[in-house]
């Protein structure tokens, strides 16, 4: 993904244009993966970069960074929850951050690259080391971007990304097999004849089932100790699902194997730290330290921890197993609320994790899951249904796609709402999963296969199939309808950043009339001649007309953050073009100003012009991440016509002005 055709050079950074490098990648490889890749195009095409996005999603790695590209490269962002390879930029600046840094600050990220470390190379990295860039606040514990993440949790989420192949197809083939080649029994189950072609089918799934839980621990291990954990990993895992080598019925399932995983990574870790002799060296991380870490984790877990681990299980699956009514409904709240919260996040698979590692002995638990997991995405859809004003064209075509991946079970279809709107769509989520998962405890729904959403019922993987059905159907209704109610509530279409066309407030122009980006700037925030003759004179003028549509709530307040944004650079961007912009609770909603000077105001723009073309944009903190680069981008591209700049700058009056601005789509 590279972006497309750029604004001159230095526009809207008050620097040189760069040639910036990213790579994007989630745990599941769906959603959060291409959608930093997206965001990050986007706000390098808005501030005058090159931007190319290496996704490595759930098909593999696309647009791969080729050598030559690392060579030309001014910096690297890796927006990652799971483990990327960074010895390739060695000797490059490199920002490492979780992704959904990448998701809701893709400006902050492009400016923060320019000063971060320069990565030292010497094998794998991780998505979340390198630290801070130089310069930069840190905004949580350690420095950095605050979202960072520990080693613990990359480990855990590299481990599930290699484990989610092996769910799904090894889940899907099973219910292919059960809902195509299975008999009806009279205690309502499906027995597949043996040696027929789908009994194959069953037993391909099964193998997949089977792997699943040392691929987790394994690739855990990977993570922490690189190559040499891989093998221990692996067999440990193995080991903690086969219960008959510790005297367990059920084994330890994948709890077991994310404790051997870590402790087969630390143990590799551990065993590398060794002093050892020269000749020795060559031959430790493809035989010494592979033996010696596989035979000790196998044995400490055959005789020490496997026993108790398998415990645990067994008693908690005991207790889950004895769970009914009422007891059974607040599970599937719990859950529900897990599922819905992040959306393909670390609690939202807790969860699915949970109702997997039961599917065999407690499958109630997984229809609870089921239930929930496509009601975010359904419910995001559907809202667009419903209320289509409150959404612009790109997010009603999103819904649809949301539709689409809700029925097929995939929770990060509704992300892009989430991302947009997160006070209001996070919450209405949570509501409908809970309403899910309580109906589908109450109504002892279960499903055979790890894997949510209507198709497990197509495929024949649910018991109670009409229960499941209302259990997703009320739920997501839920979901619709408690988005639609809050956004709402005062104009929370607009106050959040989407720029969807949400009606105007009385005072304002209609649309179409006097409204533009959709009502954020009117003939209300239009001046046809600025009076100051000075770049903090012109700033303060700027804000001083924004306040007059009630949004400000402090003025000075606007006033100090559009300059301290101008003491990180310029945003004079030639062309006798100035775009101030502000991210700050001072407003109260998206607000957008233009102005015209007679003899120009010095902004100290690359090419040496004076601004007479001068755009202010204001947008709250919460909105900043969406609002904020679909303005400037819309503004940027819109603004290198010189038909347009001269029509601008030739309006007569404010009625011509915003017949010339209507024309920025």
């Amino acid at each position: 993904m590279t972006s497309p055709a750029d604004p001159p050079d230095g526009a809207g950074t008050g620097g040189p244009r760069l040639r910036l490098l990213a790579v994007t990648a989630c745990p599941t490889g769906i959603a959060h993966t291409y959608m930093a890749a997206e965001k990050l195009v986007q706000a390098a095409q808005a501030l005058g970069h090159e931007m190319k996005v290496e996704t490595q999603g759930s098909i593999g790695a696309e647009n791969v960074l080729s050598d030559n590209d690392v060579i030309q490269a001014d910096g690297i962002i890796v927006a990652a929850d799971k483990d990327v390879d960074l010895s390739r930029f060695a000797g490059k600046r490199v920002l490492s951050v979780g992704v959904a840094e990448g998701i809701h600050h893709p400006e902050r990220l492009i400016e923060r690259v320019r000063s971060a470390p320069v990565h030292g190379g010497g094998g794998t990295g991780r998505g979340a080391g390198g630290g801070p860039a130089l310069g930069a606040p840190a905004d949580g514990p350690g420095g950095g971007d605050g979202k960072q993440r520990g080693v613990g949790y990359k480990a855990l989420m590299n481990g599930v990304s290699y484990m989610i192949p092996f769910v799904v197809v090894g889940g899907l083939l099973i219910a292919v097999s059960l809902a195509l080649g299975g008999h009806a029994q009279p205690d309502g189950g499906l027995v597949i004849p043996e040696g027929s072609f789908w009994k194959h089918v069953n037993d391909i799934g099964v193998i997949g089932f089977t792997l699943m839980v040392p691929i987790l621990s394994g690739y855990i291990a990977y993570a922490i100790g690189d190559r040499p954990a891989l093998v221990p990993g692996m067999i440990g895992g193995w080991i903690a699902n086969t219960g008959a080598l510790y005297d367990s019925e059920s084994g330890a399932g994948f709890i077991g194997a994310i404790v051997t995983g870590f402790l087969a990574g630390y143990l590799v870790v551990w065993i590398k730290k060794v002093e050892v002799p020269r000749f020795v060296r060559p031959i430790m991380p493809v035989i010494v330290i592979p033996i010696v870490a596989t035979s000790a984790l196998g044995l400490f877990f055959i005789y020490v921890i496997g026993k108790p681990i398998a415990w645990v299980f067994e008693h908690l699956t005991d207790w889950l197993g004895g769970l009914t009514g009422t007891s059974a409904a607040l599970l599937g709240v719990i859950l529900g609320l897990m599922i819905a919260f992040d959306m393909g996040g670390p609690v939202n698979k807790t969860a699915f994790l949970f109702g997997a590692g039961l599917v065999s002995r407690n499958p109630e638990i997984m229809g609870m899951c089921a239930a929930a997991i496509p009601v975010p995405p359904l419910g995001q859809g559907l809202a667009t249904l419903l209320r289509r004003k409150l959404f612009s064209e790109q997010e009603r075509e999103t819904g649809l796609a949301a539709l689409f991946m809700g029925f097929f079970g995939i929770t990060e279809g509704a992300i892009p709402f989430a991302a947009a709107r997160p006070a209001r769509v996070i919450p209405a989520n949570m509501v409908g999963g809970a309403v899910a998962g309580a109906i589908a405890g109450l109504a002892a729904v279960t499903d055979s296969v790890p894997h949510g959403g209507p198709i497990v019922a197509v495929l024949g993987a649910v018991g109670g199939v009409p229960m499941f059905f209302v259990a997703i159907a009320v739920g997501a209704a839920a979901t619709a309808l408690t988005t639609v109610t809050l956004m709402s509530v005062g104009s929370g279409a607009v106050r959040e950043g989407t720029l969807a066309s949400a009606p105007a407030a009385p005072t304002e122009p209609a649309p179409g009339v006097g409204g533009v980006l959709s009502g954020c700037l009117t003939e209300a925030t239009v001046r046809q001649r600025l009076v100051a003759d000075g770049k903090e004179a012109a700033i303060r003028e700027m804000a001083e007309l924004l306040a007059a549509t009630g949004k400000v709530t402090n003025t000075d307040a606007l006033v100090a953050t559009a300059l301290a944004r101008e003491a990180l650079g310029t945003t004079g961007l030639g062309e006798e073009i100035a775009i101030p912009h502000a991210k700050t609770d001072a407003v109260s909603a998206p607000v957008v100003g233009f102005a015209r000077s007679t003899e120009g105001v010095e902004w100290g723009a690359p090419d040496g012009t004076r601004a007479r073309l001068i755009f202010m944009i204001a947008v709250p903190e919460a909105a900043a991440g969406d609002v904020h680069l679909r303005i400037l981008a819309l503004l940027s591209r819109r603004l290198m016509d010189p038909g347009f700049r001269a029509r601008l700058l030739a309006a007569p009056d404010t009625g011509a002005i915003m017949r010339v601005l209507g024309e920025i789509q």
